[in-house]
């Protein structure tokens, strides 16, 4: 079995962090921040050190990283807790439905007005169709980092910029980019939302949330925060404003140890492995004839490839390539909009390298990929 579906989340996990599970079941019983005794002690003083690591990672402050289910937990709290108020919001073409849907879903009610700003290839068109919706009403932009469809990357530093500069929350899905690129939230971004289990190599259940602290992000869930613990309204500091119940500590354990491995190992080098073997796909695969790759030249990307086998629809490939030990995605991978912009009416098969896959495992993709062309025109 070969995993190219490392976009959804990556697979294997490295030793360290395979290793730190291990170490929380055995040692990190407690519950933090929930009593004085030394098993809840020490528990703490990991989630601390994980949260450390995290903030370290992204340039922030430690008690502005919160620890969350997933990247569409943390957007979702930014997104509706930024926009509790009301106000305008204007999102990409290329969201995720972990953005999309909390907007639409806050638009259909009527508790803010929405748009939707076109991406491009060019940078400077997709900043400007964005420049074009502001208002005077605006409270922030959300757009993903790179598409988690063709992972093309979005003019992330500029819209920041434009943020700034308008007085808007910038609010970031880097769910694609985060442990692949150095984001950092002085690129520009207030509100930094990402997985865990992706490019930072932890396990699944795991996201942060990661903010300046220059926008309130009102709690959509309130509870037992170890804190305060006598007054019947949520505590208004971070995290634990946003950090309402017992927290993952295995998981937040492990994404600690993955956001080590990152460091250790690389983000360039990580980064240079996965684009080759991306592009080494992309060239195979349009060299062939007869598929279908959504890559544009004047476009920037991320190590994602998706693409078409003319006459054949994504699941079939997908399940064909699966017969084979192939692990990938087919289909619309939660992203109504930017399959709606790219026209991929049948959806798409995704590939998605991670750190730990082989130029050799992808020559025999590419080599089955070609034996499934010349069955189906046989």
């Amino acid at each position: 079995m070969i995993n190219f579906d490392n976009a959804a989340t990556t697979f294997p996990k490295p030793p360290a962090v395979r290793k730190a599970a291990a170490d929380a079941i055995m040692h990190f019983g407690g519950n933090a921040g929930r009593g004085g005794h030394e098993l809840a002690m020490r528990t703490s003083e990991a989630l601390y050190s994980a949260r450390e690591t995290a903030a370290a990672f992204f340039g922030a402050e430690p008690e502005n990283t919160i620890f969350t289910l997933n990247c569409t937990y943390a957007l979702n709290m930014a997104i509706q807790g930024v926009m509790s108020n009301g106000g305008h919001l204007i999102i990409s073409s290329m969201e995720h439905n972990s953005v999309s849907r909390p907007a639409f879903a806050l638009a259909e009610k009527k508790q803010i007005s929405l748009s939707i700003a076109e991406v491009f290839t060019e940078h400077e068109r997709t900043v400007e169709s964005f420049r074009r919706l502001i208002r005077s009403d605006t409270r922030a932009i959300v757009c993903t980092l790179a598409s988690n469809v063709t992972g093309q990357l979005l003019p992330y530093r500029e819209i920041g910029e434009l943020c700034r500069s308008s007085g808007i929350c910038f609010i970031a899905d880097g769910a694609q980019t985060c442990g692949i690129y150095d984001i950092k939230l002085s690129d520009g971004i207030n509100i930094l939302c990402t997985a865990g289990h992706k490019g930072l190599y932890g396990i699944t259940g795991t996201g942060l949330l990661v903010t300046d602290g220059t926008y309130p992000i009102k709690p959509i869930i309130q509870g037992g925060t170890g804190s305060d613990s006598l007054r019947l309204i949520q505590p208004s500091l971070l995290p634990d404003s946003l950090e309402s119940g017992t927290p993952n500590i295995i998981g937040a354990v492990t994404l600690g140890a993955g956001i080590r491995f990152v460091s250790s190992y690389g983000m360039n080098r990580i980064r240079m492995h996965e684009n080759k073997l991306c592009s080494y796909l992309a060239s195979e695969l349009e060299n062939m004839g007869g598929v279908t790759v959504y890559r544009d030249s004047a476009a920037e990307y991320a190590p994602i490839v998706s693409f078409n086998i003319s006459d054949m629809s994504s699941e079939e490939a997908a399940s064909r390539l699966a017969e084979q030990g192939f692990c990938l995605r087919a289909g619309y991978h939660c992203a109504a909009l930017a399959h709606a912009t790219l026209g991929t009416k049948g959806g798409t098969v995704r590939f998605a390298p991670s750190v730990f896959n082989t130029e050799a495992e992808v020559k025999k993709f590419v080599s089955f990929v070609k034996t499934l062309k010349n069955l189906q025109n046989s």
